[in-house]
């Protein structure tokens, strides 16, 4: 008996088992389970794989090199400098062309400067004095410009003073600021980004493939040169919908290669950085200081410290690819395959516990089993051939 009982289950697990249906001839219940039927498949075909492109392996690990390079001629005339002749190697900081630069739109100068002894600035707080115990010897100036001498500086007795201090002297002069480089909206700048997708081996640049000596004479376009990497600064600032102050260029590559290499494109965005402080008097911009040594004849060291205000650029890159691949296709129609189960699950309980005959339903769609004295027996109906 235990023989013949091994036998038969082993025979068993080569049987093959389907699933029962019940058509439930109920208008109502169809019609909704087929609106959720073309919901899912409407999904499936129009998010999941038109737009969202699910039958593609994807790569976002973008390899990114940004060449940059300004061109443009400006002159100022100052009282401390004279006539100037500002070129790109003057303006831009680094010059050595970084995805991060910032270019001199104006500037304040104070020339001349030596190391001795003069009044601190009296916008320095911590330099203002009523007499000469107040500028301890020796001492920093905090956030001032030198050491203090231990003398207080007043021009008579009722008034308050500044600090004599030993430092670089005279100390930044403070006048209103004027727009000096008037030309700087009509500065070009030369963006070149090379990209590499390395899951897909793939590269390309934002540089059009020609042999033409006179294309890189253009100036970008959206639609008539997309492919033209010289910018005009006056442009990208309109673009921003802003004047000139902190800047973002963002370089987005978005490429489908199954179109091929010609359809991987660049696409351009502008924007301001300090938008958040945009509409305050503080705070605003970018600006920062510098300077220029050099000595006189006599051997005496001077400098000439610059204020500079203008525009950083921060350029980045961001982008991402994909090529069609058997495995995520697989998972993506799977998946949307398996929600058509909860257009069944939703129906189901409609007619179980929803509609007035649901008992009947029930009774079809659920078989009991019945102990007996011998063992188990189920209901079972078997198609042999």
């Amino acid at each position: 008996m235990a023989a013949s009982g091994c036998k038969g289950r082993l025979l068993s697990f080569l049987d093959y088992k389907t699933e029962k249906y019940i058509v439930a001839k109920n208008k109502k219940v169809g019609i909704l389970y087929r609106l959720i039927q073309l919901l899912i498949i409407g999904y499936i075909l129009g998010w999941v794989f038109l737009s969202k492109k699910g039958y593609q392996e994807k790569d976002e690990a973008i390899q990114s090199t940004v060449i940059t390079k300004l061109k443009g001629v400006s002159v100022t005339n100052t009282t401390e400098s004279g006539v100037l002749i500002w070129g790109p190697e003057d303006y831009v900081i680094p010059p050595q062309g970084e995805a991060v630069l910032f270019v001199v739109t104006n500037f304040l100068e104070t020339p001349n400067q030596k190391l001795g002894y003069c009044a601190e600035s009296p916008k320095v707080l911590d330099g203002l004095c009523q007499e000469d115990k107040d500028c301890e010897e020796e001492k920093l100036v905090v956030s001032g410009h030198g050491i203090m001498s231990g003398r207080c500086l007043r021009r008579d007795e009722n008034s308050t003073g500044t600090c004599e201090i030993f430092g670089w002297c005279p100390v930044e002069r403070k006048y209103q600021r004027q727009s000096l480089l008037t030309n700087a909206e009509n500065f070009t700048i030369y963006i070149k980004n090379f990209i590499q997708f390395p899951k897909f081996k793939f590269s390309k640049s934002n540089i059009l493939e020609t042999s033409d000596v006179s294309y890189l004479k253009c100036r970008y376009d959206e639609k008539l040169h997309p492919y033209c990497p010289i910018f005009r600064l006056g442009d990208i600032t309109a673009r921003a919908g802003y004047s000139f102050t902190d800047m973002a260029t963002f370089i987005q590559w978005d490429c489908d290669l199954d179109k091929g290499y010609s359809e991987c494109h660049p696409q351009y965005q502008f924007s301001r950085q300090d938008i958040a402080t945009s509409n305050k008097n503080i705070a605003m911009g970018f600006n920062f200081r510098h300077t220029r040594y050099y000595k006189n004849s006599a051997g005496v060291s001077y400098r000439s410290l610059y204020k500079v205000y203008g525009i950083r650029f921060n350029i980045m890159v961001n982008g991402r690819a994909g090529m069609f691949n058997i495995v995520p296709t697989a998972i993506s129609l799977g998946s949307g395959l398996a929600l058509m189960g909860a257009g069944v699950f939703l129906c189901d309980m409609i007619l179980l516990y929803i509609m007035k005959n649901g008992t009947a339903y029930r009774e079809r769609k659920f078989e009991g089993s019945q102990q007996s004295a011998g063992g188990t027996s189920h209901e079972k109906t078997s198609l042999a051939s």
